[in-house]
């Protein structure tokens, strides 16, 4: 959108009588959508730095008469969040506000400038997984979100994304699922990760409903039951989300302890102020927030990357 004054030149149909609506800056929002994606925190800092720290491996024999062994623990990855400031306003000479004869139109655009933010920031977080997938975006290990290849500390590497990317289906679901039952820790100890939720695009919407929800298998004339639902697999259910850019590409999101995973932390809290320009007679309005999203253990998600 142009920056600028709003005038009476803005609109200038609003000097007149004889309107009988104004339409196109008012719709119904979505329900928020970010909280399904990552977990809200504070913060009071200008930056977040979160640091791994390795656990113990498996427990040796110790032979008769022998020593016991020790072992030691490592830092390992940090991940920095820096806080963001975004930032919108707008400015109405007094004329405007004077000779405007319809209420309306003044008075609907703190409502407007307030649905701005709220895309902002679903659009700040689910941009974590719409660059899920590139190497142009990097974790605090070095490589993507969603990688076959995630480091450990200790040696080694383990993967949260299926080996060939695959489009949501019973099949695929089962084979990251069960990718997710074998997680280990960095020191390649296994840890109870259990899934949480499936995150799609809304052109998956009712694909995911269809493999989630039918009580027998999907898409196919057998009796066996739904494996998925019989067993309660995704108790979270779908998350369905209008912000993901690729059709294709979806997520299960798992019980990575909060504030260790996917993350968005508030540093200031939406405000909105209004002030008028001594010299001009303009009046201003602004709304300001600061905050940071991102992700810290890449085992908070498992993905595909469907063709």
């Amino acid at each position: 959108m142009p920056g600028g004054i709003i005038s009476t030149g803005s609109h200038p149909k609003a000097l007149w009588p004889g309107i009988r609506e104004w339409w196109g800056r008012e719709y119904d929002e979505h329900k928020t959508e970010w909280t399904d994606l990552v977990d809200a925190e504070t913060s009071t800092m200008n930056y977040e730095e979160f640091v791994q720290l390795t656990g113990f491996g498996l427990v040796p024999v110790k032979p008769q008469g022998s020593g016991t062994s020790y072992t030691s623990e490592i830092q390992g990855f940090t991940t920095r969040m820096t806080h963001l400031t975004y930032s919108l306003g707008y400015i109405v000479t007094q004329e405007e506000l004077e000779d405007d004869l319809y209420e309306k139109v003044s008075k609907t655009r703190s409502r407007a400038l307030a649905f701005s933010f709220h895309q902002t920031k679903e659009n700040v977080v689910a941009n974590i997984y719409n660059r899920a997938f590139n190497a142009s975006y990097l974790g605090g290990d070095g490589v993507a979100l969603c990688s076959t290849a995630h480091p450990n500390t200790s040696g080694g590497t383990f993967s949260n994304m299926l080996a060939v990317g695959a489009d949501l289906s019973e099949a695929a679901m089962e084979d990251l699922l069960v990718q997710i039952m074998g997680a280990t820790d960095d020191a390649g100890l296994l840890i109870s990760l259990m899934a949480r939720s499936v995150i799609v695009s809304r052109q998956e919407w009712f694909n995911a409903n269809r493999i989630m929800k039918s009580v027998f298998q999907p898409g196919t004339a057998n009796n066996d039951i739904n494996v998925l639902k019989a067993t309660n697999a995704i108790p979270e259910g779908i998350k369905m989300n209008h912000y993901l850019t690729s059709p294709h590409a979806w997520f299960i999101r798992t019980n990575v302890r909060a504030g260790t995973g996917m993350i968005l932390l508030n540093r200031v809290a939406i405000s909105f102020t209004q002030d008028n320009d001594f010299d001009t007679d303009n009046a201003k309005a602004k709304s300001r927030e600061r905050y940071s999203a991102g992700w810290v253990d890449p085992r908070a998600v498992y993905g595909s990357n469907g063709p």
